[in-house]
């Protein structure tokens, strides 16, 4: 079965914007499934828009900011 977008619910979301780009951890349900922990990364482009990029390596300063995001997003799994 092919993936759905209209089946994915999003139900936390939290982002992290610095001048390089956008962090953002959410949970989501798919099909009324378990609740699963995505943290996405995207970039700025040329002209300020966001643009998908691999997760990757964290710096010391993104990871201080998704700390207490994951906590939330954490408490919000029950």
């Amino acid at each position: 079965m092919p993936y759905d977008a209209s089946m994915d619910q999003c139900l936390f979301s939290k982002n992290y914007e610095s001048e390089i780009g956008r962090l953002t951890v959410g949970i989501y349900s798919y099909n009324n499934g378990p609740k699963k922990v995505q943290i996405s990364r995207e970039t700025r482009g040329g002209e300020g828009e966001f643009k998908f990029a691999k997760m990757g390596r964290l710096t010391k300063e993104e990871l201080q900011a998704l700390l207490p995001f994951l906590e939330e997003a954490l408490k919000n799994l029950d």
